[in-house]
């Protein structure tokens, strides 16, 4: 079995890489860069305890949060009367033009935000000897 990654490194159509690999530390690790992600924006973001992000949200892309460890609050709205408390595992999909934010868990918290517009391309994995993929 090959040595698991710790930087990145890139191939011919292909990249790899790790959290650790990205950067140190609180905040953002810009994935995309990283890997050189063209389709979609993709971070991930290190949070402290109860430190909450800017209330924003996006004039285009739609967004995907994925709860690596810890937990987040995530909260819709300015009110906070929508507030969903994630933990590892946890998905949250957010609407570009609504208002949002996170705050980190009691022990901070690592999580993914991905972000991309113009809609799903749908099943196109095809085998690369010419037989139809299975279901």
């Amino acid at each position: 079995m090959a040595e698991q990654v710790r930087e990145t490194v890139q191939g011919d159509g292909w990249a790899v890489g790790s959290l650790d690999g990205m950067g140190e530390g609180l905040g953002f690790r810009k994935v995309r860069r990283e890997l050189g992600v063209e389709s979609m924006g993709i971070n991930a973001v290190v949070l402290p305890p109860g430190y909450k992000t800017p209330v924003h949200y996006h004039e285009e892309q739609e967004e995907l949060y994925f709860v690596h460890e810890g937990e987040i609050e995530i909260v819709f709205g300015e009110d906070e009367s929508n507030s969903f408390r994630l933990g590892p595992g946890g998905f949250a999909r957010v609407a570009a033009q609504t208002v949002r934010h996170v705050r980190g868990g009691e022990e901070g918290a690592t999580y993914i935000a991905i972000g991309a517009k113009d809609g799903y391309v749908g099943r196109d994995g095809r085998n690369p000897h010419g037989a139809q993929m299975g279901r």
